[in-house]
């Protein structure tokens, strides 16, 4: 993408530079590692950063090439990917899954009473919009929740149709399209590429979406050769961890080949340089650098809101108020209950570890954010990242 100044887009480069002293101060103090930063407008980039370290241990200073790991930031990407299908004709998002999944076939709801009964049919879309009833099993303590982590669902050397297998004997939270909860969803929606396409979902991925981009430094897994730029993964999941423990270091990562689970709802490595590309594709209506990957009307359909007020505010760990869903994107539907500055249809979503990207179809504006850290929204870096590029509008 074209690099250009603040000024021929429209922002202050004055009003910018209050990132520095920000993003300066979250890695001298120790509150993160290191920060990567980059926007775009008008599909041109004019600002691209970078603060503290990619690995503290090697004292290897953050670079703009740095990679990844951007957890959940694969589910755009991956629901992308299924509505290329859904353009081809081959299903439609009203179709019950077990059409290409079997397993999915006589599934069940577990109430929070402890009673069971027979689930509807789960569908593409309830998958796509995170209503299918399934769970990730870390959010309260429905009797749902503790059968998802005991399942084992994310086991390294466990492959995604035998995922599949595993989440299809768990039982429902609630009746498909009942309510909103973040959940596996996406994870089953990247085994249905797979199936549909009749490719591996990482094969898929690469032929269709990454590699046509040029999205050079994505993927499942990290080749030898690009360890270096390997970001370190710290944080503190137990009240016993320091708070920059080392999670996951580069020369043992669950990144290094071979990568036999490769979900649909996260693993994805990835470079801020690389996503701006997807995020670009999707904000410029299916289309990026002439080549078109999806219809406009479809782009349109997946970053609307689907959601009925009744299912909001969205609730991950925390409450989202204003915020909608559509299909693989989040969506803001009342820009006053976020409490930040935006447009109303701002879509986007993030990743587990504090990476994070949003697309604002009134500015035409991109913002991401890149770090390493669990869990995410430990600071408050990616908000303070957004206020910074809106007050530097002009």
């Amino acid at each position: 993408m074209e690099i250009v100044s603040p000024e021929s887009v429209g922002v202050s480069s004055e009003r910018l530079g209050l990132i520095d002293k920000k993003f300066k101060k979250y890695c001298e103090d120790g509150k993160t590692a290191g920060i990567v930063t980059l926007a775009a407008r008008y599909g041109k980039v004019f600002h691209h950063d970078v603060w503290g370290m990619q690995n503290l241990e090697s004292n290897t200073p953050m670079a703009l090439d740095s990679i990844f790991r951007i957890y959940s930031m694969t589910k755009p990407i991956v629901s992308v990917a299924l509505m290329q299908l859904h353009e081809e004709g081959r299903f439609h998002l009203n179709d019950p899954i077990s059409q290409f999944a079997p397993m999915f076939t006589d599934l069940e709801v577990l109430n929070s009473d402890g009673s069971v009964e027979k689930a509807e049919p789960v569908t593409f879309w309830h998958l796509l919009t995170h209503t299918s009833g399934m769970s990730y099993g870390f959010r309260d303590d429905h009797p749902l929740e503790k059968m998802y982590r005991d399942a084992d669902l994310f086991e390294r050397e466990l492959t995604l149709e035998g995922m599949m297998q595993r989440i299809a004997k768990l039982p429902l939270r609630f009746q498909p399209g009942f309510d909103w909860h973040y959940s596996v969803s996406t994870d089953v929606v990247g085994y249905l590429v797979q199936v549909i396409s009749g490719q591996p979902l990482g094969d898929y991925l690469q032929e269709n979406i990454i590699q046509p981009l040029g999205m050079v430094d994505t993927s499942y897994e990290i080749p030898d050769e690009k360890l270096p730029r390997l970001t370190s993964l710290y944080g503190s999941l137990q009240p016993e961890d320091p708070y920059m423990k080392l999670l996951d270091p580069p020369e043992t990562s669950f990144h290094r080949p071979p990568v036999l689970n490769q979900r649909g709802g996260s693993g994805l490595l990835s470079t801020a340089a690389d996503y701006i590309k997807f995020a670009q594709m999707v904000a410029d209506g299916g289309t990026y650098e002439g080549k078109r990957y999806l219809g406009r009307k479809t782009i349109e359909l997946m970053t609307s809101n689907h959601l009925p007020l009744r299912m909001l505010p969205l609730a991950v760990t925390n409450e989202f108020p204003g915020v909608g869903f559509g299909l693989g994107f989040h969506n803001i539907v009342n820009v006053a209950d976020t409490q930040m500055q935006g447009s109303v249809g701002n879509h986007g979503w993030s990743g587990a570890a504090d990476t994070n990207f949003w697309i604002d179809p009134v500015e035409k504006l991109i913002g991401m954010s890149f770090m390493q850290y669990l869990p995410s929204r430990t600071i408050a870096a990616r908000d303070d990242f957004s206020n910074f590029l809106y007050q530097a509008l002009e």
